[in-house]
């Protein structure tokens, strides 16, 4: 049954990556094709416009691995520096270019590089793969709008150009060959037909490009699947509607992997038969031990009720690391003896953290640091959050958030947690609930054998 199954994703995202390991961690080995290539796609993962551009891993010349900053070439007497959000080449006083690193990898791996005119105005993009090669560059206007992008064979030839104003694609094969694409719509069809992909139940987590490719394969009988991995606003998608109607003829079901989506689907009246709650597989990192250990992993002194908690939980000893200098309002919290301070902590040591204590307070303000709640969810941490301040909702239970106000009450049901080991296990499964956690019976039940 799984061979007859493709997994076409418009992104490789967190929620696309999620679903993928669910798929494999519940025994089924399916082929992955992604639309939009990056550069840092896992080796398993198929990239339509990186399948043209050959095997990066084994070109000559390639440094076999992502590039950090201070090895992006650079003419003489110009600098790299300074790994923070971005980092920067400059000559002199004058800011050349910016440097954009993966997301994902957290050690500065080098993903894009923009390049300025005189005026500060980007005026071309090269882009970074994995293996520290320029696979695609952008050039664009003197007013920096984006004109076309080029894809490059591992021999440094163009093989992919795309006008990014008309949408048009040409493709030089490798048998010299040229295809001409209207749209990069076109050109996933294509690749589709000619991988025979387009023939297999489609498996798609977006009302973008991959639904319209579904579509355009759907026939009667064929049942493909819909995993919607985004919010629900008024009213249902317009795309989703035209899908529960039979547009095309072919059968969707709709796989709803956010607790918060299917209750508002549901709400707007989609029909029972035609949509389930399925999360993900995770794979948890350790047990929760019962110790009264919390972490906090912050990048400013912003953390809500932050003194309030630490004088209200005596019995609980807090951990609050920061990858830069604390503030001395931050380092004032050190006077308290069940308080630990770590400023400029390694990256590497995050996750030694998440090891040791078995609570996660997601009160830092700003953007969140490395992932630490999904890290803290991964370690079977228990999180506890503060609407003001909570960062990733999918992986906290609603009952573990509260308003700033209420801290005492915070402060009770934490007590009321540590006193009792089955009470913790209870708030663990409410927590496991709340993300969705699956198994792999549920997945061949609900989306294989469907």
């Amino acid at each position: 049954m799984q061979g007859n199954i493709v997994l076409l994703f418009d992104r490789y995202s967190s929620d696309s990556r999620d679903l993928h390991e669910s798929f494999k961690r519940a025994g089924y080995d399916l082929p992955v094709v992604v639309i939009g290539e990056d550069g840092f796609l896992p080796d398993d993962v198929i990239s339509v416009y990186g399948s043209f551009l050959g095997n990066y891993k084994e070109a000559e010349g390639a440094a076999g691995r992502p590039l950090y900053f201070n090895e992006v070439p650079v003419p003489d007497q110009w600098e790299t520096g300074g790994i923070g959000k971005d980092g920067k080449i400059h000559h002199l006083q004058e800011e050349k270019g910016r440097i954009l690193f993966a997301k994902h990898s957290h050690k500065g791996f080098v993903k894009t590089v923009e390049w300025f005119d005189r005026r500060g105005i980007v005026r071309s993009k090269d882009y970074y793969n994995r293996y520290g090669v320029v696979y695609a560059r952008t050039v664009c206007s003197a007013a920096g709008q984006e004109i076309n992008r080029t894809w490059f064979s591992v021999t440094g030839q163009e093989v992919i150009v795309e006008n990014c104003i008309t949408g048009n694609i040409i493709l030089n094969r490798a048998d010299g060959i040229v295809k001409c694409f209207r749209s990069s719509l076109e050109f996933v069809l294509y690749f589709m037909r000619e991988s025979g992909y387009g023939a297999r139940r489609i498996f798609f987590n977006s009302l973008s490009t991959s639904f319209f490719a579904a579509q355009m394969f759907s026939a009667p009988g064929k049942e493909d699947r819909l995993f919607w991995q985004e919010p629900v606003g008024e009213e249902v998608p317009w795309n989703m509607r035209l899908l529960l109607q039979g547009w095309s003829g072919g059968r969707v079901q709709i796989m709803a992997q956010k607790r918060q989506a299917y209750d508002r689907l549901a709400a707007l009246g989609v029909p029972e038969d035609r949509m389930h709650r399925l999360g993900y597989i995770y794979a948890f990192q350790k047990e929760n031990r019962y110790r009264p250990e919390a972490f906090i992993c912050t990048s400013s002194d912003q953390l809500t009720q932050c003194e309030e908690l630490i004088k209200g939980l005596p019995q609980m000893h807090f951990h609050i690391a920061a990858l830069t200098m604390m503030s001395p309002r931050l380092m004032s919290m050190g006077v308290y003896e069940n308080v630990s301070l770590y400023p400029l902590v390694w990256i590497e040591e995050i996750a030694e953290f998440f090891e040791k204590c078995d609570f996660y307070l997601d009160i830092n303000h700003g953007a969140e640091v490395l992932s630490s709640v999904r890290q803290a969810f991964l370690h079977n941490n228990l999180i506890f959050a503060f609407e003001e301040s909570v960062h990733n909702r999918d992986l906290v239970a609603a009952e573990h958030i509260y308003a700033a106000g209420d801290v005492m009450k915070m402060i009770a049901d934490l007590k009321a947690i540590m006193a009792d080991e089955t009470v913790l296990d209870r708030h663990l499964q409410v927590q496991r609930e709340a993300a969705g956690c699956e198994t792999a019976e549920s997945y061949r039940r609900l989306v294989i054998d469907k």
